[in-house]
């Protein structure tokens, strides 16, 4: 892990809630994988005074991109970072997906902001010719920001919402089992983003015996493993422990994360 001072190339709202970041990479020297994140200083003060942790959403040969959600006061700091100003990241952290060159279809099921981070999923998918199919969930049609994006990789994309009344979980995986399910054989499961689309995905993935993997998303301290803020429980062969998300995570086999 190093630390940079990177510059920014856009900083914009995209959304009512939803900020797209470019920052120009061409320093930093290690490969950034799909499912990767970097801690990022909010703001060049005191406060706030921990960093944020922001998933790649797309990775160029000399840019990253990130698409963060407005929420509290390190994120409404970061939109006032501007073009051609520096940005303070360390970073890439984390393990990232693993994606079978082998695969012909894979899922993704993306909740929010979750988004984000399968979008370099579906990137990397596209560079190996593996066909994505996707399930966006959002509360509003405002919200389902990368679907335009993800389109552009050729992924098939489902859009539910609630403002529509489609995101409801059994309706969810009603359309998967009876649509995705019926027109392709999918080879792994990603997911990001939701609680309950991901204990779904779990429970479809041992229904029909599909693997899959999870992003999990924690709040986080220090993101090197030594403040242990960001712990989640797995399990492997029968015993339950404790992992950390930052450095073990945050990508982790579905079947093994408890939820």
């Amino acid at each position: 892990m190093k630390q940079y001072k990177a510059p920014v190339l856009s900083n914009q709202q995209v959304s009512e809630r939803y900020w797209h970041m470019v920052v120009d990479t061409t320093i930093i020297d290690s490969s950034i994988d799909p499912g990767q994140f970097f801690h990022i200083k909010c703001a060049d003060k005191y406060t706030p005074f921990l960093r944020r942790p922001l998933s790649v959403y797309r990775i160029n040969k000399n840019t990253v991109e990130f698409l963060y959600l407005v929420k509290g006061k390190g994120t409404t700091e970061m939109t006032k970072i501007v073009e051609g100003e520096t940005v303070d990241l360390m970073g890439p952290l984390g393990k990232g997906f693993v994606i079978d060159p082998t695969s012909k279809t894979v899922l993704l099921i993306a909740r929010g902001v979750g988004v984000a981070t399968l979008a370099a999923v579906a990137q990397e998918s596209h560079e190996k010719n593996i066909h994505c199919v996707a399930i966006l969930s959002a509360r509003r049609k405002d919200d389902l920001l990368a679907a335009e994006f993800l389109e552009g990789f050729g992924v098939e994309v489902y859009k539910v919402t609630e403002e529509d009344g489609t995101s409801d979980v059994v309706d969810v995986r009603n359309m998967i089992v009876n649509e995705v399910f019926r027109k392709y054989k999918i080879d792994c499961i990603y997911t990001c983003g939701s609680r309950r689309l991901s204990q779904m995905s779990q429970l479809i993935g041992e229904q029909f015996d599909i693997p899959g993997q999870i992003a999990l998303e924690e709040h986080m301290g220090c993101a090197l493993g030594a403040c242990y803020a960001c712990v989640c429980d797995i399990q492997e062969e029968g015993v339950t422990k404790s992992v950390r998300v930052c450095i073990d995570g945050p990508v982790f086999p579905l079947s093994k994360v408890v939820l």
